[in-house]
């Protein structure tokens, strides 16, 4: 076996889905892992299905922000060899805008909290971390390509949430390039469809048999890792590969290409 891709791995949303099969993965290509999730039930069968010499289990709500803080702090220090952080919790609601009364606003505020400001708040609590190691780290954020191109009219909050992750990516990532020495490497990974509980109907019952929609998951964790091991900043799994390489791939270099020329325009004007 090659040397393992990350030393360990700490996987928040690894009791279903994306987030348990890649935890599954990472550990069987000689990964360590330590799990993430709300659902210690589903902790504890990540941590048997891999073995407890090779996974670790913490029990984490990431919707109650004001415990960010603490929570990786406490992490950090019961393992100080993670080199790779995968934020990959997520929630997928159906909301029709066109009809207020139906809209629960309480749900949608939640799903944009768990897509989108919990992992901008994760980021931040966990950064002094891996900027202060002396090799290189990873933040990989599991993102969608509805984010990109909203084509699913019934998820317009979901697709809201994760377009303004990508942007916030695309920010957050050339900051961390100009600093001297930067050695955190971030990822964007943009999912297609993928057959997991994201969309079964204990979750949106306007959906039948939903988790079947998609790419099966061990196709999509295979063609996942095979990308990560390649290295690139940002990519897509199956479908979702034409989009990212195509267009959004000449979108980003149109970012790149105009950010100096905004931040000229911008300077005579910054204290």
């Amino acid at each position: 076996m090659s040397a393992p891709l990350y030393k360990k791995a700490l996987i928040i949303g690894a009791t279903a889905g994306i987030g348990e099969a890649l935890a599954i993965k990472l550990a069987g290509q000689g990964t360590k892992v330590v799990g993430v999730g709300r659902r210690q039930e589903r902790l504890d069968r990540l941590v048997q299905t891999i073995g407890s010499e090779n996974c670790s289990a913490v029990k984490f709500d990431i919707t109650n922000l004001s415990e960010i803080p603490a929570f990786a702090s406490k992490v950090t220090a019961e393992h100080p060899d993670i080199d790779a952080i995968v934020i990959n919790s997520g929630i997928q609601r159906s909301f029709n805008f066109a009809e207020p009364e139906s809209v629960d606003l309480e749900s949608f505020q939640s799903e944009f909290t768990t897509n989108y400001t919990s992992a901008v708040q994760l980021t931040l609590a966990f950064l002094p971390f891996l900027q202060a190691q002396k090799t290189a780290t990873h933040l990989i954020y599991i993102s969608a390509t509805l984010g990109v191109i909203p084509t699913m009219l019934r998820t317009g909050g979901y697709n809201a949430s994760k377009a303004a992750l990508h942007h916030w990516i695309l920010v957050f990532r050339e900051q961390l390039k100009a600093q001297p020495e930067n050695k955190v490497k971030v990822v964007e990974v943009f999912p297609p469809a993928v057959q997991t509980e994201l969309h079964d109907e204990h979750h949106q019952p306007d959906l039948k048999d939903g988790h079947k929609i998609g790419m099966p998951l061990p196709a999509f964790t295979d063609q996942t890792y095979d990308e990560l091991v390649k290295g690139d900043d940002q990519f897509g799994i199956g479908m979702a590969k034409g989009t990212i390489d195509g267009w959004e791939k000449e979108r980003v270099r149109l970012f790149h290409e105009q950010v100096p020329i905004i931040n000229n325009v911008l300077r005579p004007f910054l204290k």
